[in-house]
This record gives structure tokens, sequence and C-alpha cells, in this order.
């Protein structure tokens, strides 16, 4: 399975919120997508569709692949602390995902983009691997051939989030990956225990 390129309100309305950020469609139509979304009677569904529906949502949400899912799964797995937890820590070390929080790109995708295009470093090296595992203390930085770009000005001028686990310099354009994230700093709308369970059968 290659990576969802599709309409990205359709997956929202899917699991019933905005899990790619604000959206004005997903506001208009807060119903499941298809023919019949707004009034199909849906059946009570089985706790392996819960827990399923929980695992695609956060795949979607970070925009990772099976693969690479279950592969950070068994790393969740092996490492200590509590496995849901850790699942989550992984996806918020992700450089793409950093570059996403410090505002550098206005979605994960956006992120995704502007590291294989060689626009970012880590600690003064560039860094094109999306998946690339921060450590606490790693320096992410916005290349300085790449400072001017319109795409990473305007991010940077509509980002307003501050996340305690990150810092960000504006002037010099790099912010420093300050921790792991603990749980409860973790913004994202995930049951990771459903994630857990489901992998556990």
């Amino acid at each position: 399975m290659a990576r969802y390129t599709g309409p990205k309100t359709k997956i929202a309305r899917k699991f019933g919120e905005a899990i790619y950020g604000d959206d004005k469609a997903f506001e208009k139509r807060n119903y499941p997508p298809g023919q019949h979304g707004a009034n199909r009677r849906r059946g009570k569904k089985s706790e392996y569709s819960i827990q399923l529906m929980e695992k695609q949502k956060a795949k979607y949400t970070y925009g990772i692949l099976e693969k690479q899912f279950r592969n950070m799964f068994k790393r969740a797995t092996s490492a200590r602390g509590i496995t849901g937890e850790v699942l989550l820590q992984i996806c918020e070390s992700r450089l793409d995902n950093v570059v996403y929080r410090m505002g550098i790109a206005p979605t994960r995708s956006a992120a995704r983009q502007l590291v294989s295009h060689r626009h970012i470093t880590v600690n003064g090296e560039k860094v094109n691997i999306p998946s690339y595992i921060l450590k606490p203390g790693d320096v992410v930085a916005v290349r300085e051939k790449s400072k001017s770009l319109e795409a990473i000005q305007n991010s940077l001028s509509n980002s307003s989030n501050v996340y305690e686990w990150i810092t960000w310099n504006t002037s010099t354009m790099e912010g420093t990956f300050v921790a792991v994230p603990a749980r409860i700093q973790i913004p994202e709308n995930i049951n990771e225990q459903l994630i857990v369970e489901l992998y556990s059968k």
C-alpha cells in the first residue's frame, strides 16, 4: 500500500474528528462519508473494529504506513515503560512530526516533503529521512539556503502552537528537541491502549 494522497476531509469524516487540523469542509459535513453517510443506521461495532479504527486513526494522523507502524510497535514493546505511551512518544520523536510541531510546515505531509527535499538539518547535518528519530538535545534547523522559502515563511508566521518539549528561535530558524514528551503533553486524541490490544492478539 502506498501513502494515502486522497481527500483528507473524507478520512477525517470517517473517524468523526478533524485529525488533520482545522478543516472547514469537515465542520460542514461532520458525518461519515458515502451515499448514506448522514442517515445510515450503524450496528454496534465489534471490539476488533474499534481497535482497528484506532490504529488506522493513529497511522493517518502521523502519516505512517502499516509496516513502519508495526516495526515501531515492536520497538515500543521492547522498550521500558508503558507500550502504548512509548509508541506515541516514538511517533512524536519522528523528524517530520517535530518539523510540523515547530511550525516550519503547516501539516505533517508538508513537513515530510521539506525533510525529503533536504531543507532541514539535524545538528548541522542535512537529513532527508522523515522517519528519523530525534534524541533529546538534537537541534533541528532550516537549511541556510531554504530560509527564504515562501512556504516556510508563511507557515512560521501563522504558527502559534507552543510545546513544552520543544524550543524554537525564530531569528535563527532553529529549535531544540528538548525531551521526549510525556503522554499528557501529546495533544492527539488517540486511545493507544486499543492499539496495544489489537497487536497483542
